[in-house]
C-alpha cells in the first residue's frame, strides 16, 4: 500500500469528515493528513487498526523468542514436557 496515494489537507478533513469516514471503512486504506504541508497524522479504521496492533504484538513475542534463543535461555521440547508432566503429577 502506498500512502502517497491517498493524501489530504487538514481542510479536507474538516469538510468531509463522513464522507471521509465511509471511505476508509469500506476501503480499509488509511489516509494521511497534512498541515502546512507536513504529514502530521493518519487516519485509519479500526479494524485494520486493531489488525495492526495484533500484528505487532506477535511480533514483538517472536522477537522475545528469537532473543532467548540467541542466550541460549530456552529448553528442549523433551525437557519442557518432562518438567510439564513432574509438574502435573505433584
Amino acid at each position: 500500500m502506498r500512502y502517497s496515494n491517498n493524501i489530504r489537507p487538514i481542510s479536507y478533513l474538516k469538510e468531509k469528515t463522513t464522507a471521509i469516514i465511509r471511505e476508509i471503512t469500506e476501503t480499509r486504506e488509511p489516509m494521511v493528513i497534512t498541515q502546512n504541508g507536513n504529514a502530521t497524522f493518519i487516519v485509519q479504521d479500526i479494524k485494520s487498526f486493531e489488525q495492526t496492533q495484533e500484528t505487532m504484538a506477535l511480533l514483538k513475542i517472536l522477537a522475545l523468542g528469537q532473543n532467548e534463543i540467541t542466550t541460549g535461555k530456552f529448553s528442549s521440547s523433551d525437557d519442557f514436557f518432562r518438567q510439564m508432566d513432574k509438574e502435573i503429577m505433584e
